[in-house]
């Protein structure tokens, strides 16, 4: 089984479009339209990886994230940030929150599936024991 990527997005275009690349490259996916959703889902399900958009209505990504780098079951999970926020010194914001790194938007439809492999890879590299 390929790895399960969690896809938290308000957008359900970007939701959907990122979904269908995803799915394409053979990952399974799972997708959340608020914080509160990807909170519920977090307590049945454990993601190789989480897409997570910045701006989310209600609690916002980096306080998600933030949360969930303080769980002790869940810490480990990578989070990349998936948002349109592309200004000087965001990608800093948002690994400074947790995340393990940052993809804007709008997504290069070529591109995703590789870069989640290589940070899902990357993660797993750091993770083994050695």
């Amino acid at each position: 089984m390929r790895d399960l990527v969690l896809i938290i997005d308000d957008n359900p275009i970007n939701l959907k479009l990122a979904s269908e690349v995803l799915l394409a490259a053979g990952y399974t996916v799972v997708g959340a339209v608020d914080a509160e959703q990807a909170q519920l889902l977090l307590t049945t399900m454990m993601p190789d990886l989480i897409l997570m958009d910045i701006a989310l209505p209600g609690m916002d990504g980096l306080s998600l994230t933030k949360l969930i780098k303080t769980d002790a079951r869940l810490c480990h999970i990578p989070i990349v940030a998936l948002t349109a926020y592309a200004m000087r010194g965001d990608d800093l914001k948002a690994r400074a929150a947790g995340c393990d790194g940052y993809i804007t938007k709008p997504i290069d439809t070529r591109l995703l599936a590789s870069q989640v492999s290589a940070i899902v890879d990357a993660v797993r590299i750091r993770q083994a024991p050695e």
